[in-house]
């Protein structure tokens, strides 16, 4: 079973063959590694976090976390089994346990949930975390121990028969956006967490709250792995990965093959390999002896989630799911053996017609076929099916008829929150205004969009504000505006006559909405009794 979550995912029309559809090139010595053929774009919005153990028993499914649902789909055929959407906001992680019984996943309130994947229904709810989930990894020893790691700057372990969390580690400074259990029975108790102070925690459960390792890195922590062996982990800081010994305490090597951040890591290969994805567009394949590229793509778009999903008992490399900034998740199949042989014969048959010699060639595949004998290929019928159709597409929209970008929108996809901002602002559509404030809060980019702004550039965001807030619909955006506002700029109250003004009657105007608001209870109060009477 594997996790896929990606960011703003939207359908794009494409043509071509399999590598022409993807925009990608593909380097030489990874061709034996991922053939790939297949492909699903899906439509939505998620957060960036991919990878988890394969599943060694029925049944072979896989999850895709977008927006506010959780989706479930089948490995063999990747057609949608079912949808899970009973968040309140947006879900950032998922993970299925090993024996498909029992999903879970955190999101944007810093709620965890526990789902029974046949029905749906919810098994258990914490509340514990007060900001965003970003991480949720189920024991790989224990089927009722699980982790999570959130904004709150903590990393927590749960028991599912309990109402509140195990233990509560306590040590890293920022976000903690990454983190796994350490593999093999000898580090059931050891669990690994990246964050963005820029440090590599190991924490013990048997250690009542303080780590017992740190790695100090040199840029804030975007995934961390760690590798079968259970002694080595690494760590995506920046464009490098760090390859860390956890028995020495100390760093074996760092891989400088990226132009800019990677921000996901994966195993391939039976650990054999591993797969890192970077903000560069570049997915790339390592072997783990002497960390050398082996193989990789070029992809047409920033990446911000990759995993590569295992499928059976022997835990084969089955998909490689890529997402990336630009809304296309693509997924990539490995090709069976007979439709690598179906491939090579129908190579050879067009080597065969450009040279002229189709009718040898023609007659050379007569003689083989004889030598197989009478019913060979019926024996191999059926064994290669892998769905109907090449291309599955959910609900997205075709290339030829996509819209031109807005400058706005091309802003706010490049990260530049404040211009983008600034912009619908000045245009007065309140629908494209509550658009992008939506889109800035499920990106966690609302208070980088408020922030460094000089008297100028504050007053339409006060001024909207004022205008706004006696939208019932619109409160909750207003509230979180002002608040993060007033914290930004309080120190600066007073320095500006304009400022002030408009502060002023912002606050006059939450007291005359909170007025309204009691008069509206005292009111549904009073009818409530003329009613019961």
């Amino acid at each position: 079973m594997q996790r896929i979550c990606w960011h703003s995912l939207a359908r794009r029309g494409l043509k071509g063959g399999w590598w022409a559809i993807l925009g990608c090139r593909r380097a030489p010595d990874g061709a034996n590694w991922m053939t790939s053929s297949e492909l699903i774009r899906v439509a939505g919005a998620s957060a960036p976090a991919l990878s988890s153990p394969a599943s060694l028993h029925p049944p072979d499914i896989f999850t895709v976390t977008t927006g506010a649902r959780v989706q479930i789909y089948s490995i063999r055929t990747r057609k949608l089994l079912k949808s899970i959407t009973r968040f309140d906001d947006t879900a950032r992680c998922s993970e299925i346990r090993p024996d498909g019984r029992i999903l879970v996943a955190g999101d944007e309130t810093g709620t965890i949930q526990v789902f029974d994947v046949n029905s749906r229904s919810i098994l258990k709810t914490w509340r514990d975390h007060k900001q965003p989930v970003w991480v949720t990894r189920f024991s790989p020893t224990d089927p009722t121990s699980l982790l999570s790691a959130s904004d709150d700057k903590t990393v927590r372990l749960w028991d599912l028969p309990s109402e509140n969390s195990a233990q509560v580690f306590v040590g890293h400074s920022d976000y903690v956006r990454s983190g796994c259990f350490m593999p093999g029975a000898q580090s059931a108790n050891l669990v690994l967490s990246g964050s963005y102070d820029q440090t590599v925690r190991l924490w013990d459960s048997r250690v009542a709250g303080r780590q017992v390792m740190t790695f100090k890195m040199a840029a804030p922590v975007e995934g961390v792995l760690a590798m079968p062996s259970g002694t080595t982990v690494l760590a995506a800081a920046d464009n490098q990965i760090a390859v860390l010994d956890v028995v020495a305490g100390k760093p074996l090597h760092l891989i400088k093959s990226h132009q800019k951040t990677v921000t996901c890591l994966s195993l391939a290969s039976k650990g054999s390999r591993i797969v890192s994805g970077a903000l560069d567009g570049h997915m790339k394949v390592f072997e783990t002896t002497g960390w050398n590229v082996v193989g990789g793509s070029k992809y047409p778009s920033p990446i911000l989630s990759l995993g590569v999903i295992t499928s059976g008992p022997q835990r084969e490399d089955k998909h490689i799911a890529v997402g990336m900034q630009s809304g296309v998740l693509s997924l990539r199949t490995r090709l069976s053996g007979e439709q690598k042989i179906r491939e090579r014969q129908r190579q050879r048959e067009m080597q065969a017609l450009l040279e002229g010699k189709l009718d040898e060639h023609d007659r050379t595949v007569s003689k083989e076929q004889k030598k197989r004998g009478r019913g060979w290929e019926k024996r191999l019928r059926g064994m290669d099916f892998i769905g109907e159709g090449v291309d599955i597409v959910i609900d997205a929209q075709d290339t030829k008829k996509r819209k031109k970008e807005k400058s706005w929108e091309n802003d706010l996809r490049k990260g530049r929150y404040a211009a983008s901002l600034d912009q619908v602002l000045a245009a007065g559509d309140n629908i494209t205004v509550v658009t992008l404030l939506t889109a800035l809060r499920h990106r966690a980019a609302l208070r980088t969009a408020l922030s460094g702004r000089d008297e100028v550039t504050l007053q339409p965001i006060l001024k909207w504000v004022h205008k706004s807030i006696t939208d019932p619909r619109l409160v909750d955006i207003c509230v979180e505006i002002s608040m993060n506002v007033l914290d930004l700029y309080s120190a600066h109250l007073g320095q500006s006559a304009q400022i002030d003004r408009l502060i002023e009657k912002l606050h006059r105007r939450v007291r005359e909405e909170v007025d309204r608001a009691q008069h509206a209870w005292q009111t549904k109060g009073m009818l409530d009794m003329l009613r019961r009477s």
